[in-house]
């Protein structure tokens, strides 16, 4: 009977892990590689407003992610900001976006001396635009997904599968090949 008991309840374990992993999973659909970036403005942590069309004649790195101050975002900032000067090199800018506000943003970025832009998404529209919208029931989250596009505004390469401490290597490894193609 005991035995029984112990079943039941790693089945419903289980279960609810399914129901929480497919509705955290990211919802819409994101723009594919070779179409046009879905332009947009957003206020970044000094409360300005800024545009994807802000940076036509650049390669932008848009990248979501779910919220400041926790050790995967941390990380993956810490990376792009290491790596600020060699994304300079190449033409490239750095866009954050994720669903805090930008007082969140800015205390994000003094705390962590992050000086690239980031975007709040209070209205999750603009993630919502990219498929990077995580439904977590209470709570909606910008999943961890980049964009890399052209100067022309065109998407390039999809992220949807980011590993933080990697990320930022992978990316420029990726920009350098784009651009020595692009020749």
């Amino acid at each position: 009977m005991r035995k029984m008991t112990w079943l039941i309840v790693a089945i419903a374990v289980v279960a609810a892990l399914a129901f929480f992993y497919r509705s955290a999973r990211a919802t819409g659909t994101a723009p594919e590689a070779g179409t046009a970036a879905p332009d947009f403005t957003l206020n970044s942590q000094d409360g300005k407003p800024v545009s994807l069309h802000d940076f036509k004649g650049k390669w932008v790195v848009l990248y979501f992610y779910p919220k400041d101050f926790t050790s995967g975002c941390t990380v993956e900032a810490h990376n792009f900001q290491r790596d600020l000067a060699q994304y300079e090199q190449k033409n490239a800018v750095i866009l954050g976006v994720s669903m805090q506000d930008e007082d969140s943003h800015q205390k994000f970025c003094t705390k962590e001396g992050l000086s690239f832009k980031l975007l709040a998404d209070t209205k999750s529209e603009v993630s919502a635009q990219y498929g990077s919208v995580m439904n977590l029931g209470v709570a909606k989250l910008s999943a961890r997904h980049t964009f890399l596009i052209d100067p022309s505004g065109t998407v390039r390469k999809v992220y949807l599968d980011v590993k933080p401490p990697d990320h930022s290597a992978e990316l420029l490894t990726t920009l350098a090949e784009l651009q020595a193609a692009a020749k």
